[in-house]
C-alpha cells in the first residue's frame, strides 16, 4: 500500500473519530468547500446529495435528537486505492426519546488535496426511518 492510500485512510479515520464527538465545526474542517455527501434511499431530509451547507444543517438537526449530541461511528474495515477510501462502519447513539440507533454502513470517501471531496453513504434505511422518523 502506498503512502497516499495510508494518508487517505488516516484522514477518514480521523474524520470518523471527530464526527463521533458531535463537534460539527471540527468535523466540517475535514470537508472541502465543494464537497458533496450522498445518502442512499428515499428518506425525506436525509437521502440524496447534499452540499456542505445542507450537510451541516442535517447534522445539527440529528445532534439535537441524541443524548450525547452525536452519532458514534466505528470503522470496522478500511480499504484504500488511490484517492478512494471504502469503510465498513458501525454507528451507535441513544436518542432523547429512548430509542437506540445502531446501524451498519458502507461509505465511499473520495479525498482530494487532503480534504474529503465526495462521500457516498449506504446504510439500512429502514432502521434509520424507524428510529428517527416513526
Amino acid at each position: 500500500m502506498g503512502k497516499i492510500e495510508e494518508q487517505n485512510k488516516q484522514i477518514v479515520r480521523d474524520f470518523m473519530e471527530t464526527f463521533s464527538t458531535g463537534n460539527i465545526d471540527a468535523f466540517m474542517e475535514f470537508m472541502s468547500d465543494t464537497a458533496t455527501w450522498w445518502v442512499a434511499g428515499t428518506i425525506d431530509g436525509i437521502s440524496g446529495e447534499k452540499g456542505m451547507k445542507e450537510f451541516r444543517e442535517m447534522n445539527s438537526g440529528i445532534a439535537n435528537t441524541t443524548k450525547t449530541g452525536a452519532i458514534s461511528l466505528t470503522p470496522l474495515a478500511v480499504t484504500a486505492e488511490g484517492n478512494r477510501v471504502a469503510v465498513e462502519t458501525e454507528s451507535y447513539c441513544e436518542l432523547n426519546n429512548g430509542r437506540v440507533y445502531n446501524n451498519l454502513y458502507h461509505f465511499l470517501f473520495v479525498i482530494e488535496n487532503g480534504k474529503i471531496e465526495k462521500v457516498k453513504e449506504y446504510l439500512d434505511t429502514e432502521h434509520t426511518r424507524k428510529v428517527f422518523l416513526d
